[in-house]
Formats: structure tokens, C-alpha cells, sequence
């Protein structure tokens, strides 16, 4: 006879439980266990400036077993304008109690909790594919890591790296960048669909004053600076130290890159591509439309070494995220959204135009009927409804209803997020 499992305690964490969680977190995602006291000074100054009732625990005996945690945060919607987001983290279940609805528990607290809060959507980044689409997840943005062959590129080697079109560049620390870069990455996130807001606490962690890997090692930092003295782009890089008898064979891998414009954004790569004994740039991870091949002469000099899916949204109310984002075309559709987590689902009229949109709920028979998981990977404009009808996921009650959403929703450039959370 199997004897039932005790109950199991899904709650929000108190200060005492906190070294716990972090053991809990280290544990799911298979890091050393035990924190060290850096990382647990610096995830405790995290803890407390966090929101109350945010951080989530299961405990089985006065033992964490499960966590979950959220934030605030802002996303950014096609057009510029920006959304209240639920943004979703440190997701982790035990090994030992898998298979108990424990994750399922965690996530309808909070997307409870956000829907009552105001919050339009929620947001993360899925270590494994299969996880969140069943609740009401969708792959938003996509990213791609390129590997630069620096010799193939078809630069000059004998140019400086320094830009051409009268800007420069110089080499900057993390206080400089403390102070430079929250501005520039606002106005950067702001006209990048798919990005999304950072907070003064990441600042602080990628500038090495808040430290959660005692191995940390400060990065070079590289600024940007127009004609005119403007600030318009950053990056963050390390290089290794590798030669082969007497040759250099050293590789810079970007850690992150902030460009508000093409010509800042070119003159930072080529620069990467300058530095002497470098012969490989890692670029990190980058738009999948990124500019950075058919910056080089050559872009077959850039290898494209990992694609995969990014942000994941779920929608949280259908009227205000429609109307939140721009059109690039005029039209009405009728969307019957199916949310089994009963947050958001009902039929819908979208009245769309260049103008702006209005979205209200509807009896008319539907033009489209889609998972709101489905939902939330178009709005964002990089997803297809004629291809997911063609999968099978995306049902037509009238015929061109998938070629009239992809003309409205679609972007020319594709929705981005530049950061991990």
C-alpha cells in the first residue's frame, strides 16, 4: 500500500528560512549546495530589498524543497511603450519531490498575486522548453551567439579599431559604468521591444559590488562616444590568456552590449575585432537579426555557435497588452483566448490601426482561436499565426484571419531582451 505523501507547506519565505532557499536554489540548479558567505551576503542584501511575499518556498519537515521568486519589472512593448511585468525566477524543484504539483502550487500564487496587482504580464527565461507553456507561457524573442573568426573578417589588421565616423572610444571602469549606463540602457530598452528594465541592484552585480560568484573577475569595460560627445554605447568583455608556443590565440567574449545606435553598435564590434592577440569574439547572446554579421566585411567570419528561444511571456490581460503596443497595418480581428489558468481567457475584438488600437470583449464569432500561451509569442511581434495554424496551434473561423494578424502584429526588427534575470 503507498503511503501518502505528508502535506507540504507552499508559502512565502521569512528571513530565518532564507540561507535554506539558497541551498534549496543551489541544489535545482545543481551549483554547490552550500553558499558561500559572499554569496550569501549578496543575495541577502538582494532579499531585503526585494518585495515582501515574493520569494517562495515549499517546505516538507522544515526543509525547503521548492523555490520560487518574482520581481518587479518593466518590458517593453512594440512601439516603445512599457507594461507592468511579473518577471519570474530561481524556479526550482528537488529532486526528491518531483511530480507533486509543487511548481504548479508556486506559479498560480504568484500569477495570482500579479493579476491583482495590475501587472499586464509575466516574464522569464526557461532553462528547459517544455516546463511553461502549460502555464500560459509563450517563446517571445529568440537570441543567437555568434563566434567571430577574427582573421576571416576582412578588417584591415593594420587600422587602429578606432571608429571612423569621427566618434571614439575608451576603455572605462565599473564605477564610470555605474554612472554612465542606467541612462543609456533607458533610452536603448526603450525602443527595443522585448527589453527590459534593470534595476539599480544589477548595476551593482555586474559592476562587481555585489558579488555572488567569489571567483568573480572585473571585466574591461569599453564606452562609445559620438562625434558630439554623446554616450551611445557600452560593453562588457573578458579576454583569456591562451597562446600556442609563440602565437597568440586569445578570445574575447562579450558579456553584455548596449548600442542606441548602428554607428555605435558597428564601432564597438569592429573595435572588439582590433584588439591585438585576439583571434576569436564570442558576442554573447544577441538578437537573432543582429547587425553584427553584415557589420564585417566578410560575415562568414561570424559563425553562428548557439540559436535558441529567450524570453518566454504570459499574458495577464488580454485588453491592456493589445492596446499597449503600436500596429503597423489597420485592421479587426476577433481572438477567442483559451487560458486554462482562468486569468485571462475570453473572446476579444482587436480594432488596430497606425493610430492606435482599442480591445474590447466580444460575443462575435471568432477570427482566430489560440492558447494564450500562443498569445503572448505574437504579441511581441516575432511569431507567425499563419505558421502556428499550420502546426495546428492557431484554429481559423475565418478564412486570411492568420495572414490579417501577421500583417498587424509582425515587426520589421525582431523583439530582443538583452538580459538574463
Amino acid at each position: 500500500m503507498t503511503r501518502p505523501h505528508p502535506a507540504i507547506d507552499v508559502r512565502p519565505i521569512t528571513e530565518s528560512e532564507f540561507p535554506d532557499w539558497i541551498r534549496a536554489v543551489n541544489t535545482g540548479f545543481l551549483r554547490e549546495p552550500i553558499p558561500s558567505e559572499i554569496e550569501l551576503e549578496a543575495r541577502r542584501a538582494q532579499f531585503e530589498t526585494g518585495e515582501a511575499g515574493r520569494y517562495l518556498g515549499a517546505f516538507d519537515n522544515g526543509r525547503c524543497v521548492a523555490t520560487f521568486k518574482s520581481f518587479s519589472q518593466e518590458l517593453t512593448a512594440v512601439g516603445g511603450g512599457a507594461v507592468p511585468a511579473d518577471a519570474v525566477t530561481g524556479v526550482t524543484v528537488t529532486a526528491t519531490h518531483r511530480r507533486r504539483g509543487l511548481l504548479t502550487r508556486m506559479m498560480a500564487q504568484d500569477l495570482a498575486a500579479a493579476k491583482e496587482r495590475g501587472d499586464v504580464v509575466a516574464t522569464l527565461i526557461a532553462a528547459e522548453y517544455q516546463i511553461y507553456g502549460r502555464y500560459g507561457f509563450g517563446p517571445a524573442t529568440w537570441m543567437t551567439e555568434w563566434t567571430v573568426d577574427v582573421a576571416r573578417t576582412g578588417l584591415d589588421p593594420r587600422r587602429s579599431g578606432s571608429p571612423e565616423d569621427g566618434g571614439r572610444i575608451d576603455l572605462v571602469d565599473g564605477e564610470d559604468v555605474r554612472k554612465l549606463g542606467p541612462e543609456l540602457h533607458e533610452r536603448v530598452r526603450r525602443a527595443q521591444p522585448g527589453a527590459v528594465s534593470r534595476d539599480e541592484t544589477w548595476w551593482r552585480v555586474n559592476t562587481g559590488v555585489l558579488r555572488f560568484d567569489p571567483s568573480w573577475k572585473e571585466p574591461y569595460y569599453a564606452v562609445y562616444r559620438s562625434a558630439n560627445g554623446e554616450v551611445e554605447g557600452l560593453v562588457a568583455y573578458a579576454a583569456d590568456d591562451n597562446w600556442h608556443g609563440k602565437l597568440p590565440h586569445d578570445t574575447v567574449s562579450v558579456q553584455w552590449l548596449l548600442a542606441e545606435t548602428p554607428a555605435a553598435e558597428r564601432a564597438l564590434w569592429r573595435y572588439l575585432c582590433s584588439i591585438d592577440w585576439v583571434t576569436k569574439v564570442k558576442s554573447g547572446w544577441r538578437a537573432p537579426d543582429d547587425l553584427l554579421p553584415f557589420v564585417l566585411p566578410n560575415p562568414r567570419a561570424a559563425t553562428a555557435t548557439t540559436q535558441g528561444d529567450w524570453l518566454w511571456v504570459r499574458i495577464l490581460d488580454v485588453v491592456r497588452a493589445l492596446e499597449a503596443r503600436t500596429y503597423a497595418g489597420e485592421g479587426s480581428l476577433v481572438l477567442e483566448v483559451v487560458d486554462g489558468g482562468g486569468l485571462t481567457g475570453g473572446r476579444y475584438r482587436l480594432d488596430a490601426s497606425e493610430a492606435g488600437a482599442s480591445c474590447t470583449p466580444t460575443q462575435r464569432n471568432a477570427d482566430l482561436t489560440l492558447d494564450v500561451g500562443d498569445l503572448s509569442a505574437l504579441w511581441l511581434g516575432d511569431e507567425s499565426a499563419v505558421r502556428l495554424a499550420a502546426l495546428g496551434r492557431v484554429r481559423e473561423g475565418r478564412a486570411g484571419a492568420g495572414r490579417l494578424a501577421d500583417a498587424l502584429l509582425r515587426t520589421s526588427r525582431r523583439p530582443w531582451c538583452p538580459d538574463m534575470f
